[in-house]
């Protein structure tokens, strides 16, 4: 049994003047006609067809338009179908879109995928065609690569180019393009616009400029010769997936913030172990250690999804905010001491890094923002380093001198003790750090030597 059958045509890249003398057959021929959009320079040839610019107000989100023309365009075909039957015909119904059918058109993708319709497409005059003409470039030649812009960033990845970049329809898609690359082009880059029309617009702008001298419309497209260098394939790629996974999987699209610091804790330590097995000089262990942090990275990938899905902040706003806050405090260090730096006594670069920290942070005291759920020998540690930048104190000495193996023999005899009086030294330690703590205090207070 046939059918229903979706006949798709092109309007072409510009006016009536480039739709071809096929389409124009069929629209002079199939009664029930849809166009994607009446916002197309040649959407007058089609005076009776009904448009879907309503769903694009409407609608949440860009597929859920594409889908909705796609299920409006398989219920009128059957509609048509189940009338056509009755004499022994095949229902069928005209679907226009801009430019080709199978240039960048999702709803195309959508109903050729779809098996309760039949469809057939007709080919068409894309902008395409127009853009390598004006360019005067042969794609083929070049390797050049077509590009939405509403996904540059996941599209662009790996990519150096060229590449021309279509869908340029808002100033909002405009900057985040801008916005996605770390080391944009450094030459200009060309915008073509309303290509085949009277009005048409071809001209240079500057990358950091494209969101500021283009007035977008739907017919804006931007060639970009060559990348200064590839965007991040693979960490692109690691994102996109823990998006579409935490759509498709259940558990994964139950996990919060909380449910997830157990797992975040346990890859640490499995990273400190396949650090403790790397031999750097043979590179024995490397491939285990490159797992781990890839396990690790993906805790910080799955927490910044979590927090983009509620709207806080993306994988994007995490990389921005650890450079910005390093080259602060860079810069504090470099203010600091100069030409010294090169030369500088780490214990001093230290001071001067935590003294950036407190700054930035607003802290009034080196031991704020010390983590009280630490192991409570790191949190020992941390706090003696912290210790050394608070003007006034004195370290406590000690004439015994520990080598690495014997500092661990000492704290391991330690623990024995603490096993054979029935003392948890644990919690011993966090109760004497807590005492330094408060210690320490006192010292930032007064400016006194150490009690």
């Amino acid at each position: 049994m046939s059918l229903p059958r979706v006949h798709v045509i092109g309007l072409g890249p510009a006016g009536p003047d480039l739709v071809t003398a096929g389409a124009m057959q069929l629209i002079a021929t199939i009664p029930r006609q849809f166009l994607r959009t009446e916002r197309h320079p040649a959407a007058q040839v089609m005076a009776h067809a009904q448009w879907f610019d309503r769903l694009y107000e409407s609608a949440a989100s860009m597929p859920q338009v594409y889908q909705s023309i796609c299920e409006a365009l398989v219920s009128a075909a059957c509609e048509e179908h189940d009338l056509a039957v009755q004499i022994g015909a095949v229902g069928e119904v005209l679907y226009a879109v801009p430019g080709s059918p199978v240039v960048a058109e999702h709803t195309v993708e959508l109903l050729l995928s779809d098996p309760r319709v039949e469809v057939v497409i007709h080919p068409a005059l894309s902008f395409l065609d127009l853009t390598w003409a004006r360019l005067g470039v042969d794609p083929v030649e070049l390797g050049v690569r077509l590009i939405d812009g509403h996904r540059f960033a996941v599209e662009a990845a790996g990519q150096r180019g060229p590449l021309l970049v279509g869908q340029c329809d808002n100033s909002f898609t405009l900057s985040d393009i801008k916005l996605s690359l770390d080391d944009p082009p450094s030459s200009p880059v060309v915008v073509l616009q309303r290509l085949g029309l009277p009005d048409e617009k071809i001209f240079s702008v500057d990358w950091s400029e494209l969101d500021r001298e283009v007035i977008p419309d739907h017919l804006t497209s931007i060639w970009i010769p060559e990348f200064a260098a590839p965007v991040a394939a693979e960490f692109v790629k690691l994102q996109e997936l823990l998006r579409r996974l935490r759509s498709e999987d259940p558990w994964k699209a139950e996990q919060t913030h909380d449910s997830l610091k157990r797992y975040l804790l346990e890859e640490t330590y499995e990273v400190f172990e396949a650090i403790d097995s790397y031999d750097p000089d043979s590179g024995s262990g490397a491939t285990e250690l490159c797992s781990e942090l890839g396990d690790l990275l993906y805790q910080v990938v799955f927490h910044s999804a979590i927090a983009s899905e509620a709207g806080w902040f993306t994988l994007s706003d995490v990389a921005l905010a650890i450079h910005d806050k390093l080259l602060a405090r860079h810069q504090a260090i470099e203010q600091a001491l100069g030409a010294q730096l090169g030369s500088a006594d780490v214990a001093q670069v230290v001071a001067l890094w935590e003294s950036s920290k407190m700054q930035e942070q607003g802290r009034d005291s080196a031991l704020d923002e010390i983590p009280a759920g630490l192991p409570a020998l790191a949190r020992a540690l941390k706090v003696a380093k912290r210790a050394t930048g608070i003007e006034g104190y004195v370290a406590p000495l000690d004439s015994a001198e520990l080598d690495f193996s014997e500092l661990g023999t000492a704290l391991l005899k330690l623990v024995d003790l603490a096993q054979q009086r029935g003392l948890d030294p644990e919690e011993a330690l966090r109760q004497a750090t807590d005492l330094r703590i408060e210690q320490l205090r006192t010292v930032e207070r007064t400016g006194s030597e150490n009690p």
